[in-house]
Order: structure tokens, then C-alpha cells, then sequence
């Protein structure tokens, strides 16, 4: 009889390859992938005066998410997020991305708030071969083809500002534009495409203001802007600081057009302007959260509901739903067998995606799936009107 704790040779090569199988499917198996859900990450800002835009972000994504949860999942997973603080600072949104990726082990980055913040974290999502996905910035480095583990949703900074100076010069015959941008990459960003879109129509600035970056010091660059006496003030800025300088500058008695990047955050650049937002524009890359003849926006307004009544549909949770429903149309292309190289290949290989009615369109040099510019402007009552024109 052999002795308690001694193994027969069948029972120990047995064990053996359960061991090696188990140690295999440890080693293949991908990160925040299980049987039962997939698990992604995000970083935002959820405190500070890009707050909003955090918020909107994560609840747009969380809609799309509960949706197809509430379907029973994709292939049985349901999908989750966990999203981190970063209050729109890149240390802290590096900190957060190596915490999701080193200790939560996410399957994939999404819908990171931010161009100083997705510049300083991409690489790392890079370096780990984690896809980043739908980052909330329309900088021009992460439409880069040769950053393959990006995927882009919305029009680029470039894109808008042209749109802006076409517009403004077309539609209105103005050639006094002067610029108020955020010191950091996010403002220059937005200053380079100005300047290009201005360059091809022969025009130069007629004046530049800055501020910091989680400030509200705007007034020296009102009164900078002021002495060139502009009749357009174009905007590259978070609500708050954005909204500021409007006052300011209406209250000096400078009210030329103001046009604001989509960055801004509408909604919330509305709510803090009140009665004096009235006339300001603000380009958009995604429709009218109103236009529900779009099948895909009365989806994301019923999916905005069943995860909390209380929320209000907005341009910046579209955009996350839009994100959300792209990262659901992949995985359920894709089957069973969930991989972050495959997520990526099969975004790019599918290519074309209609949501219900929003196209969005990827190549193997395309990285950004939309490319229309929307022009909005504020009313006295807070909403927004979508318009073709300026001056209509």
C-alpha cells in the first residue's frame, strides 16, 4: 500500500499536465478577459473645470456598456469599466493608466479626457500593447497611422479650426480674428490649426491670449485681445476659463462672435454662462443629442435614461455612447475568442461601421473614424441650435 501522500505515477503525470494547462491558459489568456465580463479603463477628469467632460465621458461609455448588458452581454461577458480621477493633470492620469494596466490588468484603455493627458499616457498603453481608445481630444499626434493602438472617434483640432475660419470669413466676410487658447499642448494644438486655416486664405491673427492650464486667469489676455479690437474671437479652452472670458470681455465691452472649440463642453460652458451665453457658437463632431431621428441618438437617450433618469443627454455622452457602441460592434464581430491585436485588426479590417445613422469609417491609415465638423450656437435659454451658417 503506498504511503499517505505519495502520488502513482499515472496520477503524477496527470497532475503534471493540469498543472502545465493551467500555467498555459495563464500565460494566453488575455488581460481583462474572463468567461463571465471584459474589463476596460479609463482615466478622466472627474474633479477640477474639466470636470464635466470626465463625467459626460464616462457616463456616455457606461451607457452604451449597461445597454448591451442588460442584452445579456457579448458572447455572455458582460462589460465594465473602472475609471480614475485624474483632474485633467497628466501625472495623475499616468499614475491611473499603470494602475489600470499593472494592478487592474484592463483589456483596453477608453475615452481618456484630455490632449496633455492622452500625450503623456498613450505611450504607456502603447508600450503594453493595450488598445487606446476614443480619447476626448482632437490632437493631431494621435492621428498618427503609425500608432497602432489607437483608435480615434471624432474630428481632429485641425479639422475644426478650419471649419471655424471658413465660416467666419465665408459666411460673415470677417478677417479680424484674434485667438484666446490654453497654454499647454491641448491650446497649441489649437493655435497650429488656426494658423494654418488662416495662412491659406492669407491672413495672420490680429492678437493672442493665454492662460493656464485648471485657471480662470483670463482677464490680462481680455485686455491683450481687446487693443486689436477683433470681430472674432476664436476659443481653445475647458468651460470654465472659456466661459470667464466671455464675461469678462462682454462686461469691457468687447462682444465680437465667440466661437468655441467642441472640447469646451457645451452643456457645461452653457450652465455656466446663463443669459450671456446667447449668440456664443461652438463647433461640435458628433450631432445634436436632440436629433433623435437618428436612430443611434433615440437609442443613446433611452440607454442615458435606463442607467440613470437623472442624467441629461449632452454632446459630450454622446460621444461616449458613440465610443461604447463601437467597442460593442467589434467584440461581437470578433466571437468568442476576445484579444486586444484582434480588437484593433478588426476595427480596421471591418472599416466602415454604421451605428444607426453615424457612420464612422477606419482604414490601415486611418485611425479616426469621423471627420464632420457641426456648428451650434448657444440661445438665451441654454440649448443649442444646430445651424449651417453663421448669421442664419
Amino acid at each position: 500500500m503506498a504511503a499517505i501522500g505519495t502520488v502513482h505515477k499515472p496520477q503524477l503525470f496527470l497532475v503534471i499536465a493540469v498543472t502545465f494547462m493551467a500555467a498555459a491558459t495563464a500565460v494566453w489568456a488575455e488581460d481583462g478577459v474572463f468567461d463571465d465580463r471584459i474589463v476596460f479603463g479609463q482615466s478622466a477628469a472627474l474633479d477640477g473645470p474639466a470636470e464635466a467632460l470626465g463625467r459626460g465621458m464616462e457616463e456616455g461609455i457606461l451607457a452604451a456598456f449597461d445597454e448591451i448588458n442588460r442584452a445579456g452581454g457579448i458572447e455572455g461577458r458582460m462589460l465594465e469599466l473602472i475609471t480614475y480621477d485624474d483632474g485633467y493633470e497628466p501625472e495623475r492620469a499616468i499614475a491611473n493608466v499603470n494602475r489600470l494596466i499593472d494592478d487592474d490588468h484592463v483589456f483596453a484603455i477608453i475615452g481618456e479626457v484630455g490632449t496633455p493627458t492622452s500625450g503623456a499616457v498613450q505611450p504607456i498603453a502603447g508600450q503594453a500593447g493595450v488598445p487606446f481608445l476614443a480619447p476626448f481630444t482632437g490632437a493631431e499626434f494621435l492621428r498618427d497611422p503609425s500608432l497602432q493602438n489607437v483608435v480615434n472617434i471624432r474630428a481632429s483640432y485641425g479639422q475644426e479650426a478650419e471649419a471655424w475660419v471658413e465660416h467666419l470669413t465665408s459666411d460673415l466676410g470677417l478677417d479680424r480674428i484674434a485667438i484666446l487658447y490654453q497654454d499647454d499642448s491641448f491650446g497649441r494644438a489649437g493655435l497650429d490649426g488656426v494658423r494654418r486655416a488662416m495662412e491659406l486664405r492669407g491672413l495672420e491673427l490680429v492678437a493672442e491670449g493665454t492662460y493656464m492650464r485648471n485657471t480662470m486667469a483670463v482677464k490680462r489676455a481680455v485686455l491683450a485681445i481687446r487693443k486689436a479690437d477683433p470681430e472674432a474671437v476664436v476659443i481653445v479652452g475647458a468651460y470654465q476659463p472659456s466661459a470667464e472670458f466671455i464675461r469678462i470681455s462682454r462686461n469691457l465691452g468687447l462682444d465680437p462672435v465667440f466661437v468655441n472649440i467642441s472640447f469646451v463642453g457645451s452643456k457645461a460652458l452653457a450652465d455656466e454662462l446663463g443669459p450671456d451665453g446667447e449668440g456664443v457658437v461652438v463647433s461640435q463632431v458628433v450631432p445634436s443629442p436632440d436629433d433623435t431621428t437618428l436612430p443611434l441618438v433615440a437609442d443613446y437617450r433611452r440607454a442615458l435614461a435606463a442607467l440613470d433618469p437623472g442624467l441629461e443627454p449632452g454632446f459630450v455622452s454622446l460621444e461616449g455612447y458613440i465610443a461604447g457602441r463601437l467597442v460593442v460592434a467589434a467584440l461581437e464581430a470578433m466571437g468568442p475568442d476576445v484579444t486586444r491585436s484582434g480588437l484593433l485588426s478588426t476595427i480596421r479590417n471591418i472599416g466602415k461601421f454604421d451605428l444607426g445613422g453615424v457612420k464612422l469609417e477606419f482604414g490601415p491609415d486611418d485611425n479616426q473614424g469621423m471627420d464632420r465638423v457641426y456648428l451650434t450656437v448657444l440661445e438665451g435659454d441654454g440649448s443649442f441650435r444646430a445651424i449651417d451658417r453663421l448669421g442664419e
